[in-house]
């Protein structure tokens, strides 16, 4: 079968890209704050940039799986799976991973072009770890760091870069003379950003938790030494309901800092939701049913972030 508009966004799983996509917003509107400045094609380039690798790296991941599953009955393989379940061609499959990379890379390097070295240093170290994370010859996916890794880059990195291509430099400089490279640190606003990004770092962190806790079983079988499969269902769901009372916790000392409106406070309403749907999940963890829920947490408490800043940054601008 030949990828369509509808087998493609399923081969992606374009809505897993909220993930990357709330992030940028929270970056982005970090910078309109913080900075007060916005530059709408630098905006647009890691866009075009950032979707299309994410995209990418699903993709990688289905592909791989699709050729290293050792178990492909009696669990369903026919359905996990959308190269299997859409019976998409091999070659078709390699080339819209290729077109996707080519994407991500065009418009990185543009990019890199209207902001400087960093960012260049920063996305390929980000496009080496998310081709890593599904891929070679044992991949993050399958051991006990997905998580570290993908809340790292996917909730740290791209708030950084998103925040750091409308700062100016202001928060880092890093600049090639001749032989000579020089590196400049605002520590206290590289720090105060890296407090920002923990609970998306977290909320990250929790769907890949989650995701992994889901699948323990079949993990085992086919080989995926998650982290749930070394420290065992009970201690990872602990570990999954304490990601997102510390990142409450980092919200409360971010408005002591200063670093966020004290408008964010209102964001302990949404405990009331988050806290029913922790519950839900320690009863059942289920991938086609309460999977989802880590999803809707981390949409709830990012979308919640982005109308108070938004809200702050139009309250500055008038």
């Amino acid at each position: 079968m030949t990828v369509n508009p509808r087998t493609f966004f399923k081969f992606v799983e374009l809505p897993t890209k909220v993930a990357s996509m709330l992030p940028l917003l929270l970056g982005t509107l970090y910078a309109l704050y913080r900075f007060e400045d916005f530059y709408i094609l630098r905006f647009a380039l890691m866009l075009v940039s950032l979707l299309s690798f994410d995209m990418a790296t699903t993709a990688i991941n289905n592909y791989y799986d699709f050729k290293k599953a050792s178990k492909t009955h009696g669990y369903g393989y026919e359905t996990h799976n959308p190269i299997v379940r859409y019976k998409l061609k091999e070659g078709t499959v390699v080339a819209v991973i290729v077109i996707l990379l080519g994407l991500a890379a065009g418009g990185g390097i543009a990019l890199v072009f209207q902001t400087g070295l960093l960012v260049f240093l920063l996305g390929g170290l980000s496009f080496l770890i998310g081709i890593l994370y599904s891929f070679g010859p044992i991949p993050i996916s399958r051991m006990p760091l997905g998580e570290l890794f993908s809340g790292l880059f996917m909730g740290f990195v791209i708030i950084f870069i998103s925040a750091y291509i409308h700062s100016d430099q202001t928060v880092v400089t890093l600049l090639l003379q001749g032989e000579w490279i020089s590196l400049h640190i605002n520590f206290v606003e590289v720090l105060y950003l890296f407090w920002f990004s923990v609970p998306a770092i977290l909320g990250i962190a929790g769907i890949m938790l989650a995701n992994n806790i889901c699948d323990i079983e079949d993990d085992i079988d086919n080989r995926r030494y998650t982290l749930p499969v070394y420290i065992g269902r009970e201690n990872a769901l602990l570990l999954w309901r304490l990601l997102y009372y510390v990142s409450f916790a980092d919200m409360i000392v971010l408005v002591l800092l200063g670093v966020h409106p004290v408008l964010v406070l209102l964001l302990l309403l949404t405990l009331i939701p988050l806290r029913r749907n922790i519950a839900r999940f320690h009863e059942e963890q289920h991938k086609g049913t309460t999977f989802i829920l880590s999803v809707k947490n981390f949409i709830l408490m990012s979308v919640a972030r982005i109308i108070v800043l938004g809200i702050a940054v139009i309250w500055i601008s008038i």
